[in-house]
């Protein structure tokens, strides 16, 4: 007899505008499950009745069934995340009886919940953090369950130096001076900057700081580690004002959200919370030059948040020279940013790799440091130079202030297509990210890179 028989059909990623991803599989890319006879199905074919095949189905639909709901494995070290601290999301619409039962029964006491995308904090009992997530994980109105983990500022080697705009090196390289003839950005356009603070009262980046918040527990809003400051001053330094440096979008302005401490470390809650608030409070776009080796089902919620929003999300790919992951920037609603040269080399340090989505210069990059003594990195007074894909990723980010600040786009989807699709090819590049090295002219026109 002829069976008549389910279809399995495997959801590709997608970006949350419809076009196709090039980033791999997420948690959100679950099997979908159709019902129905096969000959109303295109991807399945008739088979005649098999008790073999049928039994390698039902393995295969019982595993779908029975696995447990996405999170981080717990295999973090112990000093890798939060002690005492366990990140939940809840399916939507369950009951308040049940989720209170849920904390019971895995010993957890809810202390927050990071808004927008519901992703509670829960206090355990320091070294039951992994106990607590398995017990969460086996609950089927759990959605997610993690540890919740550290992201770091990308570390980035210094040296001293005293130039300033014609010491830019970066600048020329991607046509910023004709970009700038066109628009040197808006008030209106706001970069959030996730990262150590800023230096609250840096002669070029004091006017340019309109809002600050904080989600350490730091004291201060201020940067008392060097990595923040360097990297708001590429990405919107006050440009023409007889001071220092240059910034990528000289008319932005810059939301200070100070989602790692003091030592550069940051919590996966403190960096989603960080997405959210900026997303929430009107900034265009985020900058996140912080990052790890391993996923967050939390962060990655807040990603999609903001990127539904309509934010334009850019991360730096990572310093370990290898095509490994790092996670925000591997997210594919997060532009990922490699590093070049002033020859437009693959930095030495870059990641790099199919997920990588465009490069931007990295190396010996002259920004703005902060001016207290009590700074951990040793620049010199206001100003300093740094490498590395921290200092790769603000420049795209600018570069999307631009954009939005022509009024060409109105949608994220469009700015990041612009900054992609305007990339210079460069020779011998073409394996180590899926655009090409950043073109701010080409960017702001609309022109497709050479």
């Amino acid at each position: 007899m002829t069976a008549v028989l389910p279809c399995i059909i495997v959801k590709t990623k997608e970006r949350s505008d419809g076009t196709a991803g090039a980033k791999s599989w997420h948690r959100q890319d679950a099997p979908l499950l159709l019902r129905g006879p096969i000959k109303n199905r295109g991807c399945c074919v008739n088979r005649r009745f098999n008790p073999g095949f049928w039994a390698v189905v039902a393995v295969i639909v019982l595993a779908a069934l029975l696995a447990p709901p996405a999170g981080t494995a717990p295999s973090l070290a112990a000093d890798e995340f939060v002690p005492g601290e366990v990140l939940v999301k809840f399916r939507p619409g369950t009951p308040g009886a049940e989720v209170a039962a849920a904390h019971r029964q895995a010993g957890g006491e809810p202390r927050e919940v990071i808004p927008g995308i519901n992703v509670q904090v829960v206090r355990v009992p320091p070294g039951r953090e992994r106990a607590a997530v398995e017990a969460y994980r086996r609950n089927p109105n759990v959605e997610f369950a993690e540890v919740n983990g550290f992201y770091s500022a990308i570390q980035s080697s210094w040296t001293p130096n005293d130039p300033r705009y014609p010491q830019q090196w970066q600048y020329p390289k991607i046509q910023a001076p004709e970009a700038w003839a066109v628009v040197t950005g808006t008030a209106q356009v706001a970069i959030a900057v996730l990262d150590t603070g800023i230096d609250q009262s840096h002669e070029d980046l004091q006017v340019k700081i309109a809002r600050n918040v904080n989600f350490t527990t730091s004291k201060t809003v201020d940067d008392k580690y060097g990595h923040g400051t360097h990297v708001a001053g590429s990405a919107a330094a006050a440009t023409n004002n007889g001071l220092g440096v240059a910034g990528t979008c000289p008319n932005c302005v810059l939301y200070n959200v100070k989602v790692l401490d003091d030592s550069g470390s940051g919590s996966w809650s403190a960096i989603a919370n960080g997405i959210v608030w900026a997303a929430n409070s009107g900034a265009k776009v985020i900058n996140m030059s912080l990052g790890g080796s391993t996923g967050s089902s939390t962060v990655e919620d807040a990603v999609n948040y903001a990127w539904g929003k309509g934010v334009v999300l850019v991360a730096a790919a990572g310093n370990s020279g290898s095509s490994s992951p790092s996670y925000p920037a591997y997210y594919s609603n997060v532009i990922a940013v490699a590093a070049t040269d002033q020859n437009d080399n693959k930095a030495s340090f870059s990641n790099y790799g199919s997920w990588v989505d465009i490069a931007a210069p990295g190396v010996s990059i002259l920004s703005t440091a902060p001016d207290h003594s009590n700074r951990i990195w040793g620049f010199g007074v206001r100003y300093g130079t740094l490498s590395g894909t921290s200092m790769a990723s603000p420049h795209v980010a600018g570069v999307a202030g631009l954009v939005w600040s022509t009024g060409a786009c109105t949608t994220n989807s469009c700015v990041r297509s612009r900054i992609e699709n305007g990339a210079d090819k460069i020779a011998g590049t073409g394996t180590y990210w899926s655009s090409g090295r950043l073109n701010a002219y080409n960017a702001v026109m609309g022109l497709t890179g050479s």
